[in-house]
């Protein structure tokens, strides 16, 4: 009990002092605003990635992601304090490593955990004693005992004895101009009492706001999936109720305005094209994979989960029923889809409905063009897609239809509804519009 103690005492020590070496693996948006903020905050910082581009871009202090300043990569990359590599047996210079990579789904909707699994089977060879490794990558409850601890065990290195292991999962929201990777609240979880309390210590020494203590990795993980899941649950009911309110002929963006004036037991939600982005749509189904192993459906949310799944398809018969009254068949007309992000005001277009709509559009023989000031083009299926560079008034005035997919704030909306024939506005973003003769609501 001595030795674990003396060595919960080094690393925080080593934490205190700021003379810890810190590790991310994965670069992307997770790990490199976090590694950014292990660097501002005084520690040598380390950066794995497989991808050769993202390591140069990082070593030149070329940022490519949101959320980071780029003033601030720029400095900590000069001053020695943040590199990159793609060079794992590096791994032995670091005190702490944080786990960041992806966790989509595969082709059939299961979890696919290979990039955790290879990022653990990497660190493997360059482990020590002293060592703590965070999983934050989002995943199913009870990945870190039964997939990553196994795996890093084979080091020779025995967990709570020798090294410390954790789940803190994490919290990044694209685009929120309040909360970021600096300040928003921490949950973890650690296999031992001890590993979870050196985990807390690596994140108060670099970030500025509460940690939040759970008694295992498991209940961190499942606490991830709540969040999410929470969000999709909800939104599949506003989705499904938008659906029965446009039958009865009501406008479901007023009955929310009106239902959220209620100061007490009620949270708004709204409806949309679908659900994007990497969390939210994904983390049910880890959930209800996971469920199957213990012979329990999750009834509920598999049901919002179809509701939301089926949104894009939705959204293409309305566009359709849109077009019959201009007496234009969806086949061989033209559409303009305003925004691929899956949200507004960011870049990031992972699993954006808006997609599944051009996918969708497309596969009925209409000719889809987008704009969107923040993708210039996409990839999707393998296939790469490029946007127009300007929201002109001939392009607009050339549509037989406008599909509004994404709310960017930097579209003139008054401007598109003076030039477009028709515009289905899937997101409300056209709500300040006074003429609203060519606009339908979803």
């Amino acid at each position: 009990m001595k030795s674990m103690e003396t060595l919960v005492h080094n690393l925080r020590d080593k934490l205190l002092k700021k003379t810890a070496t810190l590790g991310v693996v994965g670069l992307g948006y997770v790990g490199l605003p976090l590694a950014v903020e292990k660097a501002k905050a005084g520690f040598k910082t380390i950066g794995f990635d497989v991808q050769e581009p993202k390591v140069d871009m990082v070593n030149s202090g070329i940022n490519y992601i949101g959320d980071v300043v780029n003033e601030d990569l720029k400095e900590i990359v000069k001053s020695k304090l943040l590199s990159a590599t793609t060079d794992f047996a590096q791994v032995a210079q670091a005190d702490c490593v944080c786990i960041c990579v992806p966790t989509p789904l595969d082709e059939y909707q299961q979890p696919d955990i290979s990039y955790v699994k290879a990022s653990a089977e990497s660190i493997v060879p360059y482990m020590h004693k002293d060592m703590l490794i965070v999983l934050e990558s989002t995943t199913y409850p009870g990945t870190t005992e039964e997939l990553l601890l196994p795996i890093l065990e084979k080091s020779g290195l025995k967990c709570g004895e020798d090294f410390f292991l954790a789940f803190s999962p994490e919290r990044v929201d694209p685009g929120n101009l309040i909360y970021k990777t600096k300040n928003t609240p921490k949950v973890v979880g650690g296999i031992t009492p001890e590993c979870t309390e050196v985990a807390a210590a690596l994140y108060e020494s670099i970030l500025e706001a509460p940690i939040h203590r759970v008694s295992s990795p498991a209940v961190a993980e499942m606490e991830k999936i709540l969040e999410n899941t929470y969000r999709n649950v909800n939104i599949g009911l506003v989705n499904e109720l938008a659906i029965l309110s446009n039958k009865m002929g009501i406008n479901f963006w007023e009955v929310v305005d009106a239902a959220k004036s209620k100061p007490y037991g009620f949270q708004a939600f709204y409806p949309g094209p679908g659900l994007g982005g990497h969390c939210i749509p994904l983390d049910p189904y880890y959930l209800s994979w996971k469920a199957r192993e213990y012979g329990f459906h999750t009834s509920m949310i598999e049901a919002s989960m179809m509701v939301n799944d089926r949104m894009p398809e939705y959204c293409v018969e309305r566009a359709s029923k849109i077009l019959n009254r201009f007496k234009k068949a969806i086949n061989g007309s033209k559409v303009l889809v305003l925004g691929v992000a899956y949200k507004q005001d960011i870049e990031d277009y992972r699993e954006s409905p808006a997609l599944a709509v051009i996918e969708g559009l497309e596969n009925e023989g209409a000719e889809v063009v987008f704009f969107d000031p923040y993708v210039l083009e996409y990839r999707n299926h393998g296939k790469v897609k490029k946007g127009e560079y300007e929201l002109t008034q001939e392009l607009i005035e050339s549509a037989d239809l406008v599909i509004v997919t994404t709310a960017h704030t930097m579209v003139d909306y008054e401007f598109v509804q003076q030039h477009a024939k028709a515009i289905f506005d899937t997101k409300n973003a056209m709500t300040d519009v006074k003429n609203r003769e060519n606009i339908e609501l979803l």
